[in-house]
């Protein structure tokens, strides 16, 4: 099962985010996506080259959130974009395979329309209570996430609430991952958080 990592630099003031993607790259985190909307283009753009450093010797994709131009010019891997995000199908026209696309879902109806607009995977949730996706409403739960795994056939990664005691409820499914945040930007230990996610 990979693991996606989600950045949310003001979770930690202690240490730099570069350090923090640096050993959970290390640790074998397969994707790390660069979520920091309130940095300005160029800001962005700075720290996804810096992450991007991290992450491409020890073999870790880096998508950026939302911003296509940042990932373009910043060399990065791929591009994840928000439900309310600009249109996958637009993006696949416009970057054809150089990079890859992720898309948020929050309903199995939205993964499928994102597998028919040419996404590579998809990130369903929020599956469980979360600090980070109370926006988005009640938890979507388990058996929503079974609908979905169903009805698509492209990667999805299960989102929201995911740590070493939750992920135990996840073991039995067909995932490609779970993304996550807190649980490796809070870790004391990153790498031998990543190893207990792995189980």
């Amino acid at each position: 099962m990979q693991i996606y990592f989600i950045t949310d630099r003001k979770l930690r003031q202690d240490r730099p985010l570069v350090e923090i993607v640096r050993d959970a790259a290390r640790a074998g985190v397969e994707q790390v996506q660069v979520r920091e909307k309130d940095l300005p283009g160029r800001e962005l753009f700075r720290l996804t080259e810096s992450l991007r450093e991290v992450c491409r010797p020890a073999g870790c994709s880096l998508l950026v959130n939302d911003r296509l131009d940042v990932a373009l010019a910043a060399g990065a891997d791929g591009v994840h974009l928000p439900a309310d995000g600009l249109p996958a199908g637009a993006v696949r026209q416009a970057v054809g395979k150089r990079l890859r696309i992720g898309v948020s879902t929050h309903s199995p109806e939205e993964a499928v329309r994102a597998e028919g607009a040419g996404a590579d995977f998809v990130v369903f949730g929020p599956l469980f209570p979360t600090p980070a996706k109370l926006r988005f409403g009640s938890p979507l739960g388990i058996e929503t996430l079974r609908e979905v795994l169903k009805r698509v056939s492209l990667p999805v990664f299960a989102v929201g609430g995911i740590d070493t005691g939750t992920i135990e409820l996840l073991r039995d499914l067909p995932l490609a991952g779970v993304a996550v945040i807190r649980a490796l930007m809070l870790a004391r230990d990153i790498p031998e958080t990543v190893r207990k996610l792995r189980g």
